[in-house]
């Protein structure tokens, strides 16, 4: 079925009918825990054509040709807030830009050459992983201590929300749960058809599944948690965006399918941080947060990465990316705004660090930001290893073969993988003491002399607030999987 067909389907009576090339995308928040046969209504009195609604939480997306159906729906009855949910470029009647994995443009998932899957020894040897040796993350946060003890448990599901997942990739196929999958990139609508949920222009969704949970088998790598179960919640579309449409019915499939931990590797589109002083994108980031909360509420553990832009979270940014699908603008964006998912409550969000336990040089930071750093590569630092190549090494995708990337993309699935590590350890405990024992049980790292300056030529300085405690580069610490399987 098109788009235009799935919107007809779930069109309620009396809204306005399905346009044939709708001009815009819209976002309308109406009560929470109530009827919104109100809302629906004002929709369509104003024009709107119903893409998908959430009662649950009170969200419903929108789609019109009518550029201020916005402005004209915000005070009618059953509204409390209504925006564009993809910049006010459509509204224009302006063609969308594209945009890779959504990272900060400055330095995005760098990639060094892959390993095809024929090239890496296939001996079965469940105790050492072929490329266990070029691991230099999971020895940092002693997983490969933690795995003599649990692998975790298939009792555990970790949504990876990100651009899907090769379900038949050898090192994670064992692990793959293709019933609780979901595709979310058709406006919003979920799809549980494998074609739905499945890579297609991207392999960044089945890295970071590899990070968190390849199986051990004999076969390439080994994942933080290698017996848990993976589900693919694709929420990233062909051009690399992830609109609030498709954040939202990724988090609330989550809550709705027993996912008991989410990695996020991306933030938003298209702003890279959301301003309540915006009405469009104070409605886009409230919905989100909706989403998160109503997840929170049904005992997910939200993980997400902070970005790649070496900026303070904590601090007054100057952003010149955003929009990110047009011509962006200039913006000084503070405390009113919030980078989605990671600086939205109750979401554990995770810094980088290299292979000497350092601040990756790209990492964003901030008290109050970082709850936890992970290692998520660097480019700049040389481990003792095989390969001596400091990014992440994990599965890609096409061809089954393993591949390098650094990021916070890289680092946040390292900490959902001990998150889910540690579920299985304490499936009695909830959320929010799953989360403290996290951050007690990482390993503290004090700030480095500040300016903090990691390639020596000024490039990526940085200052790090906290002292001793290193809270502002690393939050509680670096993450530590042995813990969590033995306290």
């Amino acid at each position: 079925m098109t788009a235009a067909g799935l919107a007809a389907a779930i069109t309620p009576a009396g809204a306005a009918p399905a346009a044939e090339n709708p001009a815009a995308h819209f976002v309308v928040l109406g009560p929470q825990n109530a009827d919104l046969t109100t809302t629906l209504q004002s929709i369509a009195a104003a024009g709107g054509q119903v893409l998908q609604s959430w009662p649950q939480i009170g969200v419903v997306f929108v789609a019109s040709t009518d550029a201020d159906f916005a402005v004209s729906v915000r005070d009618q009855p059953g509204v409390q807030q209504a925006g564009a949910s993809r910049a006010l470029v459509e509204v224009a009647g302006q063609a969308l830009g594209t945009a890779g994995i959504a990272e900060a443009p400055d330095d995005r998932d760098l990639e060094a050459d892959t390993i095809p899957a024929g090239a890496a020894p296939m001996s079965i040897n469940a105790a050492q992983e072929p490329l266990a040796a070029n691991q230099w993350d999971m020895r940092l946060i002693r997983a490969d201590a933690a795995n003599d003890v649990s692998g975790g448990s298939p009792s555990t599901l970790v949504g990876v929300l990100d651009s899907g997942i090769d379900a038949a990739h050898p090192d994670l196929a064992p692990n793959i749960d293709a019933a609780n999958s979901v595709g979310c990139t058709n406006d919003g609508v979920p799809d549980a058809s494998p074609s739905a949920w499945a890579p297609t222009t991207s392999d960044h969704g089945t890295h970071v599944a590899g990070t968190i949970g390849a199986a051990r088998n004999g076969i390439g790598i080994a994942g933080v948690a290698p017996n848990v179960r993976l589900a693919s919640v694709k929420v990233v579309n062909d051009d690399g965006f992830i609109y609030p449409e498709y954040a939202v019915c990724g988090f609330v499939w989550a809550a709705e399918h027993g996912i008991d931990v989410t990695n996020s590797s991306w933030f938003a589109d298209p702003w890279y941080r959301w301003c309540s002083t915006d009405p469009d994108q104070k409605a886009g980031y409230d919905a989100m947060r909706r989403a998160i909360d109503y997840s929170d509420k049904r005992d997910v553990v939200n993980v997400a990465a902070l970005g790649n832009s070496n900026w303070d979270l904590a601090h007054e940014i100057l952003d010149e990316g955003s929009p990110n699908n047009q011509t962006s603008i200039s913006r000084l964006t503070d405390s009113s705004c919030n980078k989605v998912p990671a600086e939205v409550p109750g979401v554990v969000g995770v810094s980088s660090v290299g292979p000497t336990s350092q601040k990756a040089y790209y990492s964003n930071y901030g008290v109050g930001d970082t709850e936890v750093a992970a290692p998520g590569g660097d480019r700049f630092v040389v481990p003792n290893t095989p390969d001596g190549n400091g990014r992440v090494l994990s599965t890609v995708y096409p061809g089954g073969g393993w591949g390098y990337k650094q990021g916070t993309s890289m680092a946040s699935p390292h900490a959902a993988g001990v998150v889910a590590l540690i579920r299985s350890t304490h499936p009695e405990w909830s959320a929010s003491q799953v989360v403290s024992a996290l951050q007690n049980q990482a390993d503290r790292l004090a700030c480095p002399a500040n300016p903090y300056d990691p390639t020596g030529n000024g490039a990526w300085l940085a200052t790090c607030q906290g002292g001793n405690g290193g809270g502002g580069f690393y939050g509680a610490g670096l993450i530590d999987a042995l813990d969590a399987v033995t306290k």
